[in-house]
């Protein structure tokens, strides 16, 4: 499994913390878009604006959480 696909599971199951360690490791786009997924979830609405910026992503034209969180996994590359 993928740094950033274990992230995302962390996410889902509410381990915030752990996700949050594997997005901020990960220097991708795809990291950077993870990691403002996690900053919108805490209501941390600047930070968010930042990362989505790193993600090459516009924060205002996000969708739902759990829309950004099936956009984000869709993106990711094929799992082995």
């Amino acid at each position: 499994m993928t740094t950033l696909r274990l992230a995302l599971a962390h996410m889902r199951a509410g381990r915030w913390d752990e996700a949050h360690h594997l997005a901020q490791e990960d220097p991708s786009e795809l990291g950077a878009w993870l990691h403002a997924i996690l900053h919108i979830q805490e209501g941390d609405l600047e930070n968010a604006e930042y990362w989505y910026g790193k993600a090459n992503r516009h924060c205002r034209s996000r969708t739902s959480l759990e829309e950004e969180m099936e956009s984000f996994e869709a993106a990711l590359p094929p799992w082995p």
